[in-house]
């Protein structure tokens, strides 16, 4: 049954029509920012210190740098099996590849969701993030999916995942608008790929390194409510589940920002690329250029850049979003 929403303020229409606004007005050119990069760190210090609230807006950098890499030794530890089958090169690919069965594409995802959701990235990135902002009045707007603020301490009532989460299933009936936890799913499904526990209780390759590379017909995912197939609830189209848990993120996220107006705000952009600017980039941009008590700064790698019209109010600096991080943290 679909529930209505109406009655709560829509944070994420908001930020898109201020990212939507910004692409519009800021086309002057952009710049790297006016201060060195440790002239940037010890102003983002101070400000940190001392603005009224910290807004982070993070991206996918966020959990390169915390070690979730797709590829490489990660992806060949995990999933050299598909690769030797499929011929894919990363994770990515394999998320979209047109397996033969449904048995052997949800073997792969549960290996994708375990490693990417139920484990622990293996640098303390997120940790020491949290440990920056702890103790500021601060919101998290995220494009990531893989649950790595909460883990990390952050607030949950303090944080907007816009694109999903790997850790929930959705039905394939339109008319269900509601989500699923999958862990328990997830740990039998690698169990049936002949995955073993170690003594943490975390999943290993078996002695003999001889995996399955299907899950029995049985253990295919279904909606416990309506008996239709699952989904995983993924931003990727217009079928994507906003929840009660969802909506009630976006309206916290548009109450945060209307009760700091014209105070002295930083927002806070780590790891956000190209893919999905109007999230969180363009409207930082936006709503920085509109509050002069307002600072926007850029931690990212290769990718650290500001509008013009903003770069007296801006700080970007250019680098390992982890190893800034630590940098701002040593005193």
């Amino acid at each position: 049954m679909n529930k209505n929403y109406t009655e709560l303020p829509n944070g994420y229409l908001e930020t898109i029509n201020n990212g939507i606004n910004g692409v519009r007005k800021f086309r002057d050119g952009m710049t790297a920012g006016i201060l060195s990069r440790k002239e940037a760190l010890v102003r983002l210090k101070k400000l940190i210190r001392t603005s009224d609230a910290v807004v982070i807006g993070a991206g996918a950098g966020l959990s390169t740098s915390a070690g979730f890499i797709y590829s490489g030794e990660r992806f060949e530890k995990w999933f050299s099996d598909f690769k030797r089958v499929y011929g894919f090169q990363d994770m990515y690919a394999g998320g979209f590849y047109p397996y033969p069965s449904k048995e052997i594409f949800w073997a792969y995802w549960a290996r994708y969701i375990y490693i990417n959701r139920y484990l622990d990235p293996p640098k303390p990135v997120y940790q020491d993030l949290y440990s920056l902002v702890k103790d500021k009045d601060y919101f998290v707007i995220t494009t990531n999916v893989d649950h790595c603020f909460q883990k990390a301490g952050f607030d949950k009532e303090r944080l907007f995942y816009t694109q999903g989460d790997y850790g929930l299933f959705q039905s394939t009936d339109p008319d269900n608008l509601n989500t699923y936890d999958n862990e328990e799913w997830v740990m039998q499904a690698m169990e049936a790929q002949g995955f073993v526990r170690n003594a943490e209780g975390t999943f290993e390759m078996p002695e003999n390194g001889t995996l399955r590379m299907e899950i029995p017909t049985e253990l295919l995912p279904v909606c416990p409510d309506d008996g239709a197939s699952m989904t995983m609830n993924l931003r990727s189209d217009e079928t994507f589940v906003e929840d009660e848990g969802w909506h009630k993120a976006s309206a916290a996220y548009y109450r945060f920002l209307k009760n700091h107006e014209r105070k002295h705000i930083l927002f806070l952009e780590i790891g956000v690329g190209l893919n999905t600017p109007v999230i969180i980039k363009y409207p930082f941009w936006q709503m920085t250029n509109d509050d002069p008590n307002a600072v926007y700064a850029c931690l990212n790698y290769n990718e650290a850049y500001c509008p013009f019209q903003i770069a007296r109010r801006s700080i970007c600096i250019d680098g390992d979003c982890g190893e800034v991080i630590r940098d701002l943290l040593e005193e």
